[in-house]
């Protein structure tokens, strides 16, 4: 039974969070060797801490990929986010790899061969989730806390807000009634800021955000709105606090609002079920509440390592359907949820990974290059007929 009056909060982080930053190198690296050889192989994990960037994990590609080349790509990235300080700079940070071959045991269980589909690249849960209370098929919590820290960094990449650093932290409250976001009761954002600049100053700079976001009237009390609220935040990113990758699931998915089988995404191939099927159980939960078939829609899908179907398909749409929901599973067991079939459905033999690293992986517009394919609503209508 879904609660229908209540508080609920999100989070999000910016991409200049110590764990962002590394997410962002890891996906950056997935995307250069995709980018070569589109059947590469990448499990590739990144740890930052004040001026120096580690690099380690399992590869399968070209071999013209060096470790200088992957060296340039992380600083790249963090020259990108816009880190130029004494403590973290794109330039001065030490960047070491340790970057090696996949290993034979785990390649012999996911490649295709003459008597065996291509399996999945480990076993696991995975989880997709949407519902109706946003366009973008949203909790709107942490939509809203994704698209505050976006603006804000859009604003900071354009010079318009040169008090800000980019090291960023969200936190989003709203009061449900009838199982509908009515309000919004608190705000927290924590800005990394130059030394410069004032805590009044940085308050109204985020107010101004805020307001372009959240719906008329859903600005907080004044005494809920909670800018910096430790006072000062100079000392930020990597340089502040040491991050690693992966280490902010809840941030890349729902904000809590649905479970999460504990698999991360970034720096991963789409061989790796943890992305795939997450991905492509979100593609099924948004396509089931687009198509009307329900106001919410979570999915689960199992798989183990080196088998190619899943294993289990679970769908629960929360009191919300309009339809039989053991049927819904079935149709979704005639689809091919392979992790081949995926891939090929879903186009993700691509470089599209580097966006998806900060802001969410899910509730993002697609992209003509294929970034965001999993957000197309183009199974509604096959899913509406079957029904019909």
């Amino acid at each position: 039974m879904v609660a229908n009056d209540y508080l609920f909060t999100s989070e999000s982080v910016s991409e200049g969070h110590p764990d962002k930053v590394c997410d962002r190198i890891s996906d950056e690296v997935v995307d250069a060797y995709l980018a070569a050889e589109p059947e590469a192989r990448v499990a590739c994990e990144t740890l930052t801490t004040t001026n120096r960037i580690v690099i380690a994990g399992e590869v399968r590609g070209p071999a013209g990929l060096t470790h200088d080349h992957v060296r340039c790509i992380a600083r790249e990235a963090v020259r990108a986010i816009g880190y130029e300080q004494d403590g973290f700079h794109w330039r001065d940070a030490a960047v070491d790899v340790y970057l090696h071959e996949q290993s034979s045991d785990i390649a012999m269980g996911v490649d295709a061969g003459a008597d065996k589909e291509e399996g999945a690249g480990d076993q696991g849960i995975m989880f997709g989730f949407a519902c109706d209370e946003t366009p973008d098929l949203m909790p709107a919590p942490i939509l809203y806390a994704h698209q505050i820290l976006r603006l804000m960094a859009e604003a900071r990449h354009a010079g318009q807000t040169p008090e800000l650093a980019p090291d960023a932290k969200s936190q989003v409250t709203l009061r449900y009634a009838g199982g509908r976001p009515i309000a919004c009761t608190s705000l927290v954002v924590s800005t990394q800021h130059k030394a410069s600049a004032g805590r009044e100053q940085v308050r109204e700079i985020v107010r101004g955000f805020a307001k372009q976001v959240l719906p008329e009237g859903w600005m907080p009390a004044e005494d809920e709105f909670y800018v910096n609220p430790t006072g000062q935040f100079v000392i930020g990113g990597p340089d502040g606090d040491a991050g690693l990758t992966g280490r902010k699931i809840i941030v890349d998915t729902y904000g809590g609002a649905a479970p999460h089988g504990g698999g991360a995404f970034s720096g991963k191939d789409p061989t790796k079920v943890d992305r795939s099927a997450a991905y492509a159980a979100r593609y099924l939960a948004k396509n089931v509440v687009a198509g009307g078939l329900a106001r919410r829609c979570l999915i689960q899908l199992s798989y183990a390592i080196g088998i190619a179907k899943p294993l289990s398909i679970y769908v629960d749409t929360q009191g919300t359907g309009e339809v039989d929901e053991a049927r819904l599973a079935d149709l979704m067991m005639d689809l091919d949820l392979s992790p081949r079939g995926i891939r090929r459905r879903l186009q993700l033999n691509r470089p599209i990974y580097a966006r998806t690293s900060a802001y969410g992986h899910f509730g993002r517009q697609p992209t003509a290059d294929g970034g965001f394919s999993w957000e197309q609503t183009d199974l509604a209508d096959e899913l509406k007929r079957a029904f019909n």
